[in-house]
């Protein structure tokens, strides 16, 4: 299970560098797939499971508390991209995506931040 979240993790750094190199990469394939019900239920999916798996392999990680409450919020976004339905969760992600300008090298070094992180906090 540790091995899903160290994989979880290294997808997520280097897709933050992805959109440090080049944003529209990224940015452009949610542009893309944004009417897609796909990525709705995907954004629920992987917030979940990932949430649940942080949870449950927190005690084997370096920063447990840190780890449990990265989780915790996983599965709370998870839960609150459900009950907001697919209209506001489109609302949601064209906003985000309008901010690609401006913040999203920025957002890119976070990503890439919090996947390196995560590699640390369990490798």
């Amino acid at each position: 299970m540790t091995m899903l979240i160290i994989l979880f993790a290294a997808l997520t750094l280097v897709t933050g560098i992805f959109i440090i190199i080049n944003p529209e990469i990224i940015f452009g394939a949610l542009r893309d797939n944004l009417e897609k019900l796909s990525l709705h239920v995907m954004a629920v999916v992987v917030r979940l499971i990932i949430g649940v798996l942080l949870i449950d392999q927190s005690s084997v990680s370096r920063y447990p508390l840190a780890i449990e409450i990265i989780g915790w919020l996983s599965i709370l976004a998870a839960m609150t991209f459900a009950v907001i339905g697919r209209r506001n969760f489109k609302r949601l992600m064209s906003w985000a995506l309008s901010l690609s300008q401006p913040v999203g090298r920025f957002g890119g070094v976070i990503a890439a931040a919090f996947g390196a992180f995560l590699i640390y906090a369990f490798f």
